[in-house]
C-alpha cells in the first residue's frame, strides 16, 4: 500500500513538473540507496521565475492530491528549490545550478525511471 502511495505522489510530482515544462527530468529509484527518500526527482528550468513556476505548481498539485509538504528551501532564490514530499525529494534547478552540483551523478548508483513510461502507465 505504501508503495502505491509513493508512485502516486510520484506521478503527480512529475506531471506538475511537465505541466510547466520542466526541462531535462528524471526520476531516481533510491530504495535500497539511501534512506533519506525512496524517490528523488530533479529538473531543470531555464530561468530563476520558471524553477519558481515549477515549484509552486508541484507544491499546489501535491496538496491538491492530498499529500503533505514536509519542507520547501530556496524558494525566494530559486537557483536550486527543494521539496520534501518525504518518501519524495523533488530537486528543481536553473540550468548553472544543475551543471554545478551534477546530483544525478552524486547518484549513480540509483536505478534511473523512465519518466515518460512512468507517466504513460
Amino acid at each position: 500500500m505504501v508503495e502505491q502511495t509513493n508512485t502516486a505522489l510520484l506521478k503527480t510530482v512529475l506531471n506538475a513538473i511537465d505541466n510547466k515544462r520542466g526541462e531535462n527530468v528524471s526520476a531516481l529509484d533510491m530504495q535500497g540507496v539511501s534512506l533519506l527518500a525512496d524517490y528523488f526527482v530533479l529538473a531543470s528550468a531555464g530561468s530563476t521565475r520558471q524553477v519558481q513556476a515549477i515549484a509552486n505548481e508541484v507544491k499546489e498539485d501535491v496538496v491538491k492530491a492530498g499529500f503533505e509538504i514536509g519542507h520547501i528551501e530556496g524558494l525566494d532564490q530559486a537557483h536550486w528549490v527543494v521539496l520534501d514530499l518525504g518518501d519524495v525529494i523533488v530537486h528543481i534547478f536553473d540550468e548553472e545550478s544543475r551543471d554545478f552540483y551534477h546530483l544525478d551523478k552524486l547518484w549513480f548508483d540509483a536505478k534511473s525511471l523512465d519518466v515518460e513510461s512512468f507517466l504513460n502507465e
